[in-house]
């Protein structure tokens, strides 16, 4: 029978920092390929950067600077630049560093390759700037620790829902609202708070793509993450880090549109979610206790808050990480690279054809197919050879909690199966960590159905159970390290 409900928390130093990474009005925007324009035209909401510093309270060298950041993804080679760039400025060494993109659709696609097209001029001296202040961040925050503690939460909001959707009569998948799919409505807290008694941040950590804004949209936007941290920020007095959660299948049940007032409203949506849940996590060394039984009209059972310290301290001090690489099959009909470029030769000249026609829609379609070659072939380009993809796992236990930096696009199973498996234990799922290099992992019952996801996937059937197994088994091990 279980008598008492603990708080999990950690002990830690920490300290956090903010800054405005939004793009300049006119620089290259498109994100979607059934988008018309090239540069963004106006700002919805400004982009930021959020650094959060925390450190072994044991240890001097033990320490992480997480980043919290405004953008979709950064390939392996604007990511490399941007870090190398953020480390030398914050004198930090790169491998502490941890990026978490908010994946927001609507910030502009940072790429090399896009600097011959209408605004892509600007991205290399973007990049530079936004390298330079993650690193004025990250030095701010790492001068400026102090003792704290994280206690864990949850809340639940529906703002997530399953995109799988099964177009009965076209008789094909597409990516949109699907009412009868799974999806994890777990809000995931941590409240960070100093030793002295003030709020330094609320990380949160939900499952959500942030797609509200799609090829309508021309302003730059943080999406529905926006409003929700202006929300969670204006009530709690601290910066609100987003960390996203493994939502390859997963999206708002209102999206794909033009309009920021749709964003703002799912941004709130999942706010005021937060907002119920904070209000319901305990103090550090809190623990929710069964008191007995007291007799009234019925016989009711009593639980009070009452302090708990029954574990060495030092169990909450706790600090381990680890790093380790799965690998993960490559799917047998990656296309070759020069494949992909007739194909997208093929597609310019449709594209061509149908303007002279006076064709738009079909001009745009053939513009979005080039797109999608584009992007396939960037897919392939970083790819190490072999048949496996040294997928590399960074792990660390924080007393009471695992945090997980994954890369790439995780279907939502593998969140859930991971919370199944450690009910007890707080885990921050946060994909599109770091470099963007791996795309889609789905789950194996998604394979052979025609989805978007599968098409750009670069890893074989199976690759997401195999990940999770691997995940599993290290999780078990830095939570009892004998």
């Amino acid at each position: 029978m279980t008598t008492r409900v603990k708080t999990p928390h950690s002990r830690c130093l920490a300290s956090v920092a903010r800054g405005d990474i939004t793009p300049p009005v006119g620089a290259y925007h498109r994100m979607w390929g059934a988008a018309v324009h090239d540069r963004s035209t106006g700002v919805h909401r400004p982009l930021t950067a959020t650094v959060l510093y925390l450190a072994s309270p044991r240890a001097d060298d033990m320490f992480r600077v997480v980043v919290a950041l405004d953008h979709c993804l950064l390939r392996p080679a604007e990511f490399r630049d941007v870090l190398d760039r953020a480390a030398t400025e914050g004198r930090l060494p790169a491998e502490r560093f941890t990026f978490f993109f908010s994946h927001t659709h609507a910030a502009g696609l940072m790429g090399y390759e896009r600097r011959p097209l209408p605004g892509g001029d600007q991205i290399g001296p973007y990049l530079e700037r936004l390298g330079l202040e993650l690193g004025r961040l990250a030095r701010q925050a790492s001068q400026s620790a102090q003792p704290a503690t994280i206690v864990y939460g949850s809340a639940r909001c529906d703002l997530a829902t399953n995109r799988d959707y099964y177009d009965a009569d076209r008789r094909q998948y597409v990516c949109g609202y699907n009412p009868r799919g799974a999806a994890d409505d777990t809000v995931l807290l941590a409240r960070v708070a100093a030793d002295a008694g003030q709020p330094l941040a609320t990380v949160v950590n939900y499952a959500c793509h942030p797609t509200t804004l799609a090829w309508e949209n021309t302003l730059v936007s943080p999406d529905y993450v926006g409003a929700m941290r202006e929300l969670v920020e204006q009530a709690t007095g601290a910066p609100c880090l987003f960390v996203q959660g493994a939502s390859g299948d997963i999206g708002p049940r209102e999206g794909f549109v033009g309009d920021v007032a749709v964003a703002d409203r799912n941004g709130r949506q999942l706010g005021y979610a937060i907002l119920g849940g904070l209000e319901t996590l305990s103090c550090e060394n809190l623990g929710y206790e069964y008191m007995g039984p007291v007799i009234s009209g019925a016989t009711l059972g009593v639980w009070k808050h009452v302090h708990t310290d029954d574990r060495p301290r030092d169990d909450r001090r706790e600090w381990c990480e680890c790093e380790f690489v799965v690998p993960l099959a490559y799917r047998p009909d990656l296309p070759p690279a020069d494949a992909l470029q007739r194909q997208r030769l093929e597609w310019e000249r449709d594209e061509a054809a149908a303007k002279a026609a006076g064709d738009p829609v079909r001009a745009r379609d053939a513009r979005a197919m080039i797109e999608r070659t584009a992007r396939a072939a960037l897919r392939i380009a970083h790819l190490p050879p072999g048949d496996h993809y040294p997928y590399v796992v960074r792990m660390w236990r924080l007393g009471d909690a695992v945090w997980l930096a994954l890369s790439g696009e995780h279907y939502n199973l593998l969140q859930r199966e991971l919370r199944r498996r450690f009910p007890e234990t707080p885990i921050v799922v946060g994909t599109i960590a770091d470099a963007y290099d791996v795309s889609y992992l789905l789950d194996r019952d998604s394979f052979g159905k025609g989805l978007y996801q599968e098409e750009v996937s670069i890893l074989a059937h199976g690759a997401l159970e195999t990940l999770i197994d691997a995940i599993a088994e290290r999780v078990a091990t830095i939570l009892d390290p004998r």
